[in-house]
């Protein structure tokens, strides 16, 4: 076995030991963290996220993008902190968005985004699912593993920019893709509009409602992609902001995808609830995060280099 089949290797068996350690002691810690009768389930989807990323690794070997070596190390162990504390802080319920899930406005999304595309796949992909998985524990209110997967998967896509040389190639082709996703996705929304939102809050009576996904929710993607498409041409002429942005945008849209999908054997959910109740109200809000603080995250990072000489 090669170093690069081994590190890869041992870095999503190290992501599966993590969450199957957090489910044993949280739930020892907190009931409220103890999985229910789904929990087989729920593993069975992380082994297939898990097996999605070393196919990606394997057909794709050949390149350097999968070195794991000390100083991914740290990146990850720094991304996995940050992304955890930071969901932690937004994961609230103050920051609930209407769905029928706990779905809650996620600004922290651009950190495996931005970790993804500056170091690569594999600490993308380990900020986004240790650090979800770890965010998840300290907030309390449930784990759901398969989720923290999908979170890795939007960092490790964000990060596959690194096998095309022809930046402004990929970018075309990546608009192209999300686009028909989230037009798949808005037709959902049209041909199911009365979806029952089953966690929207009443403050006034104290209680969830049933109140249906809103408009806003409905089009949130569409908002999204506009908003990074306007990114990617007002920023043409960087091209690390442009290419950021949008294989952010794939990230996000096939991982919360991901997750959604999973959810309809998992939760039982038909795939237009999966879709309408759950990908819509997540996904949505993580582009138009994705648009503002994407950017400003890679600027930064561009002038720190500059001051460093890297």
């Amino acid at each position: 076995m090669d170093r690069r089949l081994l590190s890869v290797v041992g870095a999503l068996v190290a992501v599966l030991l993590f969450f199957v350690l957090i489910v044993w002691i949280g739930g020892m810690i907190n009931p409220d963290l103890q999985l229910d009768e789904t929990a087989v389930l729920r593993f069975v989807f992380v082994i297939i996220g898990l097996l999605i990323v070393f196919a990606v690794y394997w057909f794709t070997r050949s390149s350097g993008v999968w070195d794991v070596g000390t100083r991914e190390v740290v990146y990850m162990a720094i991304g996995a902190a940050l992304y955890a504390v930071f969901s932690y802080l937004f994961n609230g319920t103050v920051f609930i968005v209407p769905s029928i899930s706990q779905v809650a406005l996620r600004p922290a999304i651009a950190i495996p985004m931005f970790f993804g595309f500056a170091f690569g796949p594999s600490v993308g992909f380990f900020t986004g699912a240790v650090g979800n998985m770890f965010g998840d524990a300290l907030t309390g209110f449930g784990l759901s593993p398969q989720w923290s997967i999908a979170n890795g998967l939007v960092g490790m896509i964000a990060g596959m920019h690194l096998l095309f040389a022809d930046k402004k190639r990929s970018i075309n082709v990546v608009l192209i893709i999300s686009a028909v996703v989230a037009a798949i996705g808005v037709l959902f929304y049209f041909l199911n509009a009365n979806q029952a939102n089953m966690m929207f809050f009443d403050p006034e009576a104290g209680i969830f409602g049933d109140a249906t996904i809103s408009l806003l929710a409905g089009l949130s993607v569409v908002i999204g992609f506009l908003l990074v498409l306007a990114v990617r041409f007002v920023f043409g002429s960087n091209i690390a902001v442009a290419t950021a942005v949008t294989w952010a945008m794939l990230g996000n849209l096939l991982g919360i995808g991901f997750a959604a999908v999973s959810d309809v054997w998992i939760n039982g959910f038909p795939l237009a609830v999966a879709i309408v109740g759950e990908f819509l109200p997540a996904a949505g809000p993580n582009l138009i995060f994705a648009a503002i603080l994407v950017p400003i995250l890679v600027v930064a990072y561009q002038a720190v280099q500059r001051q460093t000489g890297r």
